[in-house]
């Protein structure tokens, strides 16, 4: 989600800007498959120097959730770097990464250096296992190194999305969980109770599933009101519901990026879109 350190933050000419936002200090990094990330920085003079990674906080609450990690020294080129394993999972949201030069130093904003994710671009081909934890490294747009984050106990990633005979189609895979004959697709009403069932055509795997929805299944009965349906899967009867969303690859903001055109039905524009948290929904207007 956007937020105010997304953005560009204004100083008064004059004014000595923030230590926090004054710091040209970058870091390479690169994730492999596995979501480890190194970290590399330029050669410091510091004497214990470590990476934060500290949780952004949501908008009026403090700061409370941090991790820390040692620089070691590459011995090839004396350039410091830190390894990031990948357990335990980080926290979903978004992770700003800092250089705290001394323990009781004030921290400093590291910007983006090289970033190699291409570990990451084929992500949805590989099944993971249950939790399903997601990292990626990203460029703040006031120009900062984040980590976006996710972690859940499954996800269902999309895969295609497609318009044809004015109807939506989506095909997914369930990653950290099986499907069952009984599974089903709920488009549930955001801001209400209703729920809309789709049955899933399934793959023969247990994991791969599509579904068509008409507009008339979510045009009807509402009026005139904008509304939208965010989309889950439940792999069983009585199962928790899955978000469908596209969180495996390089992609950490995806609602700007992927854009869909809307088909007319029935009076209304019917469009699929990405959220902020790169789940998958329709919006009706």
């Amino acid at each position: 989600m956007s937020t105010p350190e997304d953005r560009p933050t204004p100083t008064h000419q004059g004014a000595p800007p923030s230590p926090e936002h004054e710091t040209h200090l970058r870091a390479d990094c690169a994730i492999d498959t596995d979501g480890r990330i190194t970290f590399r920085l330029q050669p410091t003079a510091a004497a214990r120097p470590r990476l934060l990674l500290r949780l952004r906080p949501k908008k009026g609450l403090p700061e409370t959730t941090r991790h820390l990690l040692d620089l070691e020294t590459d011995p090839a080129d004396g350039r410091p770097y830190a390894v990031l394993d990948p357990s335990p999972a980080l926290d979903e949201g978004r992770w700003d990464v800092y250089l705290l030069p001394e323990p009781e130093a004030e921290r400093r904003r590291l910007r983006p250096g090289l970033r190699d994710l291409r570990a990451l671009v084929d992500g949805h081909l590989r099944d993971r296992p249950s939790p399903v934890a997601v990292r990626i490294p990203y460029a703040t747009k006031d120009g900062f190194l984040a980590l976006r984050t996710w972690r859940r106990p499954s996800h269902a990633e999309a895969r295609g999305i497609d318009f044809s005979n004015r109807t939506l189609r989506v095909t997914a895979r369930l990653h950290g969980g099986e499907l069952h004959q009984d599974a089903t697709v709920r488009l549930r009403l955001r801001g209400t109770d209703t729920v809309r069932t789709v049955g899933p055509e399934l793959d023969g795997d247990g994991r791969g599933f599509s579904f068509t929805a008409a507009p008339g299944d979510l045009t009807s009965g509402s009026g005139g009101a904008a509304r939208i349906w965010d989309v889950f899967v439940r792999p069983t009867a009585g199962a928790p519901p899955v978000r469908v969303g596209r969180l495996l690859d390089d992609v950490a903001d995806r609602k700007h990026v992927y854009v869909y055109p809307s088909i007319e039905a029935d009076g209304c524009l019917v469009r699929p879109y990405y959220t902020v948290d790169n789940d998958l929904a329709i919006e009706v207007t």
